[in-house]
């Protein structure tokens, strides 16, 4: 090898056991590898920082504000609802139920359905679900991606590097893949990964908090009132029917109908509409019960008054000495006109709460959940009406006269790219575009949705495979491994084309390392006599059957912020994921294609 190829090697195992070590951020492990090439002259500088130019990491950012207008709104709350169901589930032993539930659908979903879009819409669903019903994100989001992962092997419009590898074919002279002519192959992958994936999680994947879950140990009690609107789909179910039993972390301690006040509540008591429902909690989980389906806040009308003046954020604030609230209700003061704000819910220490919150005499030292616009903190701060504590994120109620909006959009989206009128980068601008435009999210919000460390993550990658490819690296990695099983015979030499591949995809990105191993292969197949079909094929699944880092696909990279992921976590699934996805695949591949 040259100089720089060694150097680069060097830097490609530094850069890998430092982010196993999970001491740096990977997003400056990965800008600082790209760094020490750069100045050491191994790439360019237009190489080294062309991904931030690229339309990889501007996909994954609009899709990023996509799921997040899914979550401001609710959208697609209906559908997951009934997949999911709304019930918690403690049960370990039945998790595999749960993830089989989730995984199913999704897998066959992926087949038709690009799955970067995919799971960038129904990772936030998951995460609430999770959040309400006392699960942990981190057992399922992971799954999910792989699984997704999985189902876009299916067809060949599953993935985009399926469709790349199906232009290499037409470049190469030969004929483009046809819509199922992977499936014979692609189906069974995806059934036994998915059922190795039921199988391992609860054995393999430990349990993360995510960023949205909190680490203050925040347990203070905080009582609210939810209302269930006259076409709720909860009227006429129970109360455990509805999911409303044993949330995580929140509790159903009355029901108040007409001037009836039922507690302690059966699970078979039936909710009918207009009830009010009086929820005691931990602040977290009281806000996300605004994300429940069916379930509006009593003082709903009144937060369009916050909502009004811009931008909105929750804060938690503290009744102080003195101040003009004290002895006085919520109504009596006029609390909504006073302070541009609407009361969420109120906390009183070791006390719950009897009456309704605009009834409740406020006392020095009550706790309260307000939903403000942005400068409610700049125009109450230092004042004596009371003390600011903090901004809560989320919180949000959702707005849901946007949602079936964001569906649609979301709907166009995958329409558009899958038929190819559009190509992804501009559909998933146009659709991030749409929601800010519709105000399904506002920018401020759409910035905070983007997780600008992924982003830089996937830049800096794109500089690090340059230098692999400049420096000569990758091109000989990969022809190593291929001459070394040679000797085995064809199917050595499908074996070495699929782990090259796989091997690649995890440094670099799927289709670049699609698009670098296809002339190796072709190459190797004139070489040795071989049909070059089976070889295609052994890129196309090598490179989409990423699981064993987070920056190897796209996907991969949406769930890691959102579950709270450790880098070595891929590698504890996904090794045994890869090598099953290696042996299904060295037994049908030469089946459905032959080698000779």
């Amino acid at each position: 090898m040259t100089p720089d190829a060694w150097f680069t090697l060097a830097v490609v195992v530094v850069t890998i056991a430092v982010l196993a070590s999970e001491r740096v951020q990977p997003a400056v492990v990965m800008v600082g590898a790209v760094i020490v090439l750069f100045v050491a002259d191994v790439i360019p500088a237009d190489a080294a920082f062309a991904g931030f130019s690229n339309e990889a990491p501007i996909i994954v950012a609009a899709l990023y504000v996509l799921a997040g207008a899914t979550e401001t709104t609710g959208a697609l709350a209906g559908i997951t609802n009934r997949i999911l169901g709304g019930k918690s589930n403690k049960n370990p032993e039945r998790e595999r139920k749960d993830l089989a539930r989730v995984l199913l659908p999704g897998t066959l979903a992926s087949g038709f359905i690009a799955n970067t879009p995919l799971v960038s819409m129904i990772a936030p669903r998951l995460v609430e679900w999770c959040r309400r019903t006392g699960r942990s994100p981190s057992r399922f989001l992971m799954p999910f991606s792989y699984a997704a992962v999985f189902g876009g092997v299916i067809t060949v419009i599953g993935t985009s590097t399926n469709v790349t590898i199906s232009g290499l074919l037409v470049e190469s002279g030969r004929q483009p893949l046809d819509i199922f002519e992977i499936t014979p192959v692609g189906l069974p992958i995806a059934l036994v990964g998915v059922i190795g994936i039921i199988l391992l999680t609860p054995l393999l994947l430990p349990q993360r908090k995510s960023p949205s879950e909190s680490d203050r140990g925040n347990e203070r009690a905080y009582t609210v009132e939810m209302r269930v609107p006259e076409n709720s789909p909860l009227v006429g179910k129970t109360v455990s029917d509805a999911g409303l039993r044993n949330l995580s972390g929140v509790y159903l301690i009355e029901i108040n109908r007409l001037d009836q006040s039922i507690a302690p509540i059966s699970p078979d008591e039936v909710l009918n509409s207009n009830d009010q429902l009086v929820f005691a909690g931990n602040v977290e989980r009281v806000l996300d019960l605004q994300r429940i389906v069916g379930l509006v806040s009593a003082e709903q009308q009144h937060f369009s008054i916050a909502a009004s003046k811009g931008e909105s954020r929750t804060f938690e604030v503290v009744v102080a000495e003195g101040s003009p609230l004290v002895g006085s209700t919520i109504k009596a003061i006029d609390f909504r006109a006073r302070y541009g704000a609407a009361v969420m819910a109120i906390h009183r220490a070791d006390v719950r709460l009897t009456e309704k919150i605009g009834e409740t005499r406020l006392r020095p030292g009550d706790l309260m959940l307000v939903l403000a616009d942005v400068d409610f903190a700049r125009r109450w701060q230092g004042r004596d009406d009371f003390l600011l504590v903090s901004m809560v994120s989320g919180g949000i109620p959702p707005r849901r006269n946007r949602a079936r909006a964001v569906e649609l959009i979301t709907v166009g989206l995958i329409v558009v790219s899958g038929l190819g009128l559009l190509d992804l980068l501009k559909t998933s601008l146009i659709a991030a575009l749409a929601c800010i435009a519709i105000g399904a999210i506002t920018p401020g919000e759409a910035r905070r949705a983007i997780n600008f460390d992924i982003i830089v993550l996937i830049a800096a990658s794109f500089g690090l495979g340059a230098a692999m490819e400049a420096s000569g690296l990758a091109g000989q990695a990969g022809q190593l491994l291929v001459n070394g099983l040679q000797p085995i015979g064809a199917i050595g030499i499908l074996a070495g084309v699929l782990i090259a591949t796989m091997i690649l995809t995890e440094l670099l990105s799927n289709n670049a390392a699609a698009v670098l191993m296809f002339p190796i292969a072709l190459a190797v197949a004139n070489d040795a006599g071989l049909n070059f079909r089976p070889l295609a094929i052994a890129i196309l699944i090598g490179a989409s059957c990423s699981f064993l880092t987070p920056i190897g696909y796209q996907t991969n990279l949406l769930v890691f912020g959102m579950g709270g992921y450790r880098f070595r976590d891929f590698a504890r699934l996904g090794a045994p994921l890869t090598l099953l996805t290696i042996v299904v695949s060295l037994i049908l591949i030469p089946v459905v294609f032959p080698l000779n």
